[in-house]
């Protein structure tokens, strides 16, 4: 687990490739639209808890697969952003289920998985996020949108670029999954 929060501090990581479709400003809130290829992800589930008590347990987990505690026993690049997956309840709050995805696990709750091809609306915060700093700017983003642009409604993603003991210019997004046509 050293080698890989070395890499994620010093700049070992690979960031998702993507191209960035446009860049808007509505309500004097920007966010970009941005798109990303079909790649595969190591993928972690929990539910039961709550995203805060949930979130750490998952990074932990993956931390250590990207450090070597995989069938290879290879060290890998941290991927960036580490996302969470959450599905919101109809009241706002978040169902206690989680998916996290980096880019042959040995620990059976870890899988490998095929992601398709997506757009996303994409918005851009500092910090460091909690469920409740999360819901605030997905929510933002949605109010933001409206009903001008087809997005999924039933999850969005969180998303987390830096360490968590780095302790100044966090980079922190939020992402909505456009409806594909």
């Amino acid at each position: 687990m050293f080698v890989m929060i070395k890499n994620w501090l010093l700049g070992a990581t690979e960031e998702s490739e993507y191209k960035l479709l446009s860049t808007e400003c509505k309500d004097g809130v920007s966010y970009e639209v941005r798109r990303y290829d079909a790649c595969k992800h190591v993928c972690v589930s929990l539910e039961g808890r709550s995203f805060d008590q949930v979130s750490g347990d998952l990074q932990r987990k993956l931390l250590a697969y990207m450090s070597g505690d995989n069938e290879q026993g290879e060290v890998m690049n941290t991927p960036v952003p580490i996302i969470f997956t959450v599905f919101p309840r109809d009241d706002g709050s978040l169902n206690r289920r989680l998916v996290i995805s980096p880019p042959a696990p040995i620990d059976s709750s870890i899988r490998i998985e095929e992601r398709p091809g997506m757009t996303v609306y994409v918005l851009r915060f500092g910090g460091f996020p909690g469920e409740s700093e999360f819901r605030t700017e997905a929510s933002r983003l949605t109010c933001t949108l409206g009903d001008s642009a087809p997005f999924q409604r039933k999850q969005y993603l969180c998303c987390i670029y830096d360490p968590p003991i780095k302790p100044y210019g966090r980079r922190n997004e939020v992402w909505l999954l456009q409806d594909e046509p």
